[in-house]
């Protein structure tokens, strides 16, 4: 009896999972190879991150750490929504932790992208909005907006929706930004969060946006 597509597809994401799980494509990382990623073929939201912090490399899933908490309190989802993979996919541009520096985590690694990034892709045809986060998504996702200044691309953000946005990076380093800019919270976040509900349903958690 021949395989029906539906069929076939979960077999091929399948593969593919456990192609990336096992990748030790960088393993002079100094934590060790250790693929944190989330991906689902019914998908209909796509986070694009930048790789896995040290807190998320030992909780081995994606934004398991303050940084989390805060996209998840910006995009109105709860906790789990956020980790449905038939409902959200999250692939950083690295998928391992990639060290750090004197100012903070390394850049993603650059071999992971090139490797798996289009076949991840491939396998997720049903997303409708990429959450772009971070200079490395920025630059790879929208590169048309690379030499801006993140608060001049982001004030842009009508020209790519309903399909795109960019955000900062979560991270508590950035309350700073977020304080100079709050017009993303009041003005952007409320449109975000009603795209969201459109595309997977009234699940979001209502909670207080705060810094």
């Amino acid at each position: 009896m021949p395989v029906s597509r539906p069929d076939r597809n979960r077999s091929e994401l399948a593969q593919l999972q456990a192609e990336i799980t096992a990748c030790t494509l960088c393993r002079d990382l100094p934590l060790g190879p250790r693929p944190i990623f989330q991906i689902g073929a019914g998908a209909r939201i796509l986070i694009v991150g930048q790789a896995p912090r040290r807190k998320t490399h030992h909780a081995g899933r994606p934004f398991d750490d303050a940084s989390g908490v805060r996209l998840r309190s910006w995009l109105g989802l709860d906790e789990a929504t956020f980790r449905d993979p038939e409902k959200i996919a999250i692939l950083p541009m690295g998928f391992c932790f990639p060290g750090t520096g004197r100012s903070g985590d390394l850049p993603p690694r650059p071999e992971c992208a090139p490797r798996w990034r289009a076949r991840a892709l491939t396998q997720m045809p049903n997303i409708m909005l990429t959450v772009v986060i971070g200079r490395h998504a920025q630059g790879w996702h929208l590169p048309e907006t690379s030499h801006l200044p993140l608060a001049e691309a982001m004030r842009d953000w009508p020209t790519r929706w309903p399909t795109s946005i960019l955000l900062p990076h979560p991270s508590p380093r950035n309350v700073g930004w977020f304080r100079r800019n709050d017009w993303f919270e009041t003005d952007l976040l409320p449109v975000v969060q009603a795209r969201v509900i459109e595309l997977i349903g009234n699940c979001a958690e209502q909670r207080t946006l705060g810094h």
